[in-house]
């Protein structure tokens, strides 16, 4: 399932993250990549024990905590730190490739399944050119670009890639989620019930009908998850 989640970051969020990168040191983006990765990633990043990494990170994992829509969707169990890239200049790609399947920060050994990637915009379109995410899976290729502060959530088995920025430069978070849920087929019978709960419960207030689908949303992630 690939679903876009708007608004996580509010304006102002967006341009306070914004002022601390546009004065952060960037490093090669190849630093946190896989074998296959390394060879085709072509961006910077901001070193994982950063002080501006430090102090971003607990902004986005709150916002993250505060959408609804990511919550349902992701069901998280763990979230790996949020990360930091900039596309721009002459490092201003990724090529095809998949997420590893076990992330590790690197200071704890706090390790996360990727069950899920994320990308947080931190750019307007407007801003670049090019810099799309384009991610392969069953659902097709989506060309994904979406406004500063809105987030983007697919399978980290999906193939994906960054085409090149060829003007301006393109800001974002991303991580990875480990599910409660592991399998995706599951993850998104839940999501969409849980979206029916909700338009059940919008039209027809607190019925016997949305009782019985609360129930069965419940059971249902009882018996698939595992917390």
């Amino acid at each position: 399932m690939l679903l876009q989640v708007p608004g996580v970051l509010s304006a102002v969020q967006v341009q306070q993250c914004r002022e601390l990168l546009d004065a952060a040191a960037w490093i090669d983006g190849s630093s946190t990549a896989g074998t296959q990765s390394a060879q085709v990633k072509n961006n910077q990043q901001l070193p994982e024990q950063s002080p501006v990494t430090r102090r971003l990170q607990p902004v986005v994992l709150e916002a993250l905590l505060h959408s609804a829509l990511f919550y349902t969707a992701a069901l998280p169990k763990k979230i790996f730190p949020p990360l930091f890239n900039c596309y721009s200049g002459t490092n201003n790609s990724f090529g095809k490739h998949v997420d590893n399947a076990m992330r590790t920060h690197v200071a704890t050994g706090y390790r996360v399944r990727s069950d899920l990637s994320a990308t947080l915009f931190l750019s307007d379109p407007d801003e670049y050119a090019g810099g799309e995410l384009v991610i392969e899976d069953t659902f097709g290729e989506q060309r994904i670009k979406l406004p500063a502060g809105d987030l983007v959530l697919y399978p980290s088995s999906s193939i994906h890639r960054v085409e090149p920025v060829t003007h301006g430069a393109r800001l974002a978070s991303f991580m990875w989620i480990e599910s409660m849920v592991r399998d995706n087929a599951q993850r998104r019978l839940l999501f969409e019930l849980d979206m029916a709960v909700m338009g059940v419960r919008k039209d027809q207030g607190e019925s016997s009908n949305s009782v019985k689908l609360t129930a069965c949303y419940h059971n249902l992630l009882r018996m698939w998850a595992d917390s």
